[in-house]
């Protein structure tokens, strides 16, 4: 199978907020930008899988600041690392008021998806290939993740019931 560089599977995906979408303070909703971000991070998997993908995980997401409503919400996605099936994407949310023309990093958020074939299986996806020093390093962050990720589940599985 041959790779895919991670500028192939770039996605950028732009939100305006509306007051639909925020709380009492008049901030984006948690959930919501959540929603988002998994939108964004499943397209820059499908597109270098070229498959449907499945949320497998959701390392971390970090809340910098809040967006407000009349904003413009810029969600950037773009692979970190690949494994056979899965694939680990960071999605980077930045505010933009358009009036005052201010951007912000607002919030990053790691996701793991894992392409499916037709019948819902985990299928194979195309390696990865790095070309910056700043995708290799996020490259080699990304394992240590996935190692942590691993042993979590581990942990969880063989220490938690369901009854």
């Amino acid at each position: 199978m041959q790779g895919k560089k991670v500028s192939e599977s770039k996605i950028e995906m732009r939100e305006l907020v509306l007051p639909n979408d925020t709380n009492l303070l008049g901030n984006l909703l948690g959930g919501t930008l959540l929603h988002w971000i998994d939108v964004a991070g499943a397209m820059a998997a499908s597109k270098h899988s070229q498959s449907i993908v499945a949320t497998a995980a959701i390392d971390s997401v970090d809340f910098n600041m809040p967006v407000r409503a009349g904003e413009m919400v810029v969600l950037k996605a773009k692979l970190t690392w690949v494994g056979r099936t899965s694939m680990e994407v960071l999605v980077e949310v930045c505010s933009d008021n358009f009036l005052t023309g201010e951007t912000h990093l607002a919030n990053r958020a790691y996701l793991t998806f894992v392409a499916l074939d037709e019948n819902g299986k985990p299928q194979p996806v195309p390696p990865l290939i790095v070309e910056t020093e700043e995708e290799q390093k996020e490259y080699q962050e990304a394992m240590k993740r996935r190692e942590e990720r691993l042993k979590r589940r581990k942990s969880n599985n063989s220490s938690s019931q369901c009854k």
